[in-house]
């Protein structure tokens, strides 16, 4: 099984969920993707996290996070011990969304989107100062990143299975040619 985590503001509507979904069709394994549309309180959105995996064996499960939902994917990993492919990753957002605390939209509509102050707490409560099982990981990061740093994203994710992209941007709009790569760390292939 795969749980895609999108990211902040974002939606199982992002071009990147949408491909892997889509890969996962293909391969006749659509059943076993599931891409929730997560709330806004990271605490709300792991106990959603783990609600939907609850029974699968780590063995049999795979995260997949971009950007905020590769900080929730490290931190479930951790937890439940499986592996996880992190794309863009955020690895200190309670930096980096202080600025975005208060109502706005989502953005692959126009829903409100509320984050509130006490969600930072919530996301400090969720950190990993340093991953245990680096081999579990697979970092995905494009230097050309707008919004955060792929150098300390590879600090972050030192000894795990990396692949740095020249260029590219936080989206990582050229996507399509990773997802063999993303879905092949997390077990699965054409050959499956």
């Amino acid at each position: 099984m795969i749980l895609y985590l999108h990211g902040f503001r974002s939606s199982p509507s992002s071009m990147k969920a949408r491909l892997v979904g889509e890969h996962m069709q293909a391969l006749g394994l659509g059943t076993g993707y599931l891409c929730p549309q997560l709330p806004a309180s990271p605490k709300a959105a792991m106990e959603l996290a783990l609600k939907l995996v609850a029974g699968v064996p780590a063995g049999e499960l795979a995260l997949i996070g971009s950007s905020l939902g590769g900080y929730y994917a490290t931190w479930l990993a951790e937890k439940l011990g499986c592996r996880a492919a992190v794309l863009n990753p955020a690895v200190v957002p309670m930096l980096d969304l202080e600025p975005y605390v208060g109502v706005g939209t989502q953005f692959h509509s126009d829903e409100p989107f509320e984050f509130k102050r006490d969600y930072i707490e919530e996301l400090q409560a969720l950190a990993v100062p340093r991953i245990t099982r680096p081999e579990r990981y697979f970092l995905l990061a494009a230097t050309g990143d707008e919004v955060l740093d792929y150098r300390d994203m590879v600090r972050h994710y030192a000894g795990a299975a990396q692949q740095v992209i020249a260029g590219s941007d936080h989206a990582i709009s050229g996507f399509a040619d990773y997802v063999a790569p993303v879905l092949a760390f997390c077990g699965v292939g054409a050959g499956r």
